[in-house]
């Protein structure tokens, strides 16, 4: 595909720097560059272009968002500014804008973005889920893991798994990872990256599923900042239509935060047979002072012996409300597929927590029909 690029930026000695990589770059034309916004919206349609280069610093970026898209909607915007901002980029997507790109930038770094763009979509629907449990050892990361794949496979959308696990995060060591760096990089050095550069932090499990891989060491947990850690999330956002967190266990300012940023928080809880219903229907009270309790914070149940609807019935009137999903007790396939290097999803499709990962996958895409005593 051919990128028909208009560039508008306020410097005329950046505005010729940039020229220069936009010229440079493979399969990009610049077919007009402007100082003045304005100028651009009155004279730049005749051109054509279907990737407008928008400088935002020193302007109202939503302001002249709304008056690009009006004039030019179907061409893509990429913003540009000379420092990121993880609050600011949200907002400029949900402006409408398709990127943002720090600049000064190469003819790669332009190339690789628009690449990125093109693959994650950039929309403004991505699902922020947080999973959270009350106590350790509730098969979140499981859940999490296999939903992730599952998710993928599904949607054909990019899919981002953020271990936020502080302490004793197993995302790296489920999935078999290396990564060159780590959640504790991201949050330190978020003030400086774009999604771009961002979106290199995450390790490609497969062409659907990244992992922001976790603390290497414990004692890494203080380099982690609950705000650098927010505007993370918040640029995932602009990378992933799915990003699913996973959180250290019980109330601690990680899971709070997470919880809070997220569209969703699934209480997730491991049967035992001990006082889980209890722990989880505390936990479930501390959530519901959020005025919109009912439609973001969901019960899940793992390792649930005979998981049929009776079951999920059962459940949901010792709990007192809805369970969003129950998974069965797999241990076996589970261990199976980690012993293979694979996720149970993978390795038995047909199992019963294959279904039920299938099943809680299809409420997040929006078929909430679906019953758990149907295949």
């Amino acid at each position: 595909m051919a990128y028909r690029v208009m560039l508008i930026e306020n410097d005329r000695l950046l505005l010729e720097q940039l020229a220069q990589s936009v010229q440079g770059a493979e399969g990009f034309q610049l077919v007009a560059r402007y100082q003045s916004a304005n100028d651009a919206l009155g004279q730049g349609k005749m051109f054509k272009p279907n990737i407008i280069l928008l400088n935002i610093d020193n302007q109202d970026g939503a302001t002249l968002m709304e008056r690009f898209i009006k004039v030019f909607p179907e061409a893509s915007i990429i913003c540009m500014s000379e420092r990121s901002q993880a609050e600011g980029v949200s907002s400029m997507v949900q402006a409408g804008a398709k990127g943002f790109i720090i600049k000064p930038f190469t003819s790669e770094e332009l190339k690789e973005s628009v690449e990125t763009f093109a693959q994650s979509g950039m929309e403004v629907s991505s699902q922020v889920m947080t999973f959270f449990s009350p106590k350790g050892k509730s098969g979140k990361t499981t859940l999490i893991a296999n939903l992730a794949l599952a998710l993928g496979r599904r949607t054909q959308e990019q899919v981002g798994i953020i271990d936020a696990d502080l302490q004793f995060g197993d995302m790296m060591a489920f999935f078999n990872l290396r990564p060159k760096a780590t959640l504790v990089e991201a949050v330190q050095e978020i003030k400086f990256m774009s999604p771009v550069t961002l979106h290199n932090y995450f390790v490609p499990v497969n062409q659907y599923v990244h992992v922001l891989c976790g603390t290497t060491a414990p004692n890494l947990i203080d380099r982690v900042s609950i705000e650098g850690l927010e505007n993370v999330v918040r640029m995932a956002r602009n990378l992933f239509h799915y990003v699913l967190i996973d959180v250290p266990p019980g109330f601690n300012p990680t899971s709070i935060a997470a919880a809070e940023l997220a569209d969703t928080t699934y209480v997730v809880t491991m049967l035992n047979g001990g006082y889980e219903i209890q722990h989880t229907r505390r936990a479930l009270e501390i959530f519901r002072d959020w005025p919109d309790y009912s439609s973001r914070v969901k019960p899940v149940f793992t390792r649930v012996p005979h998981c049929d609807i009776a079951t999920q019935q059962r459940l949901e009137q010792q709990l007192g409300e809805p369970v969003e999903a129950i998974v069965p007790n797999a241990y076996q396939v589970v261990s199976a597929a980690a012993n293979n290097g694979s996720m149970a999803v993978d390795i038995e499709p047909d199992s019963e927590l294959s279904q039920s990962v299938g099943r809680m996958v299809e409420k997040i895409v929006g078929h909430h029909h679906i019953r758990w005593d149907k295949p």
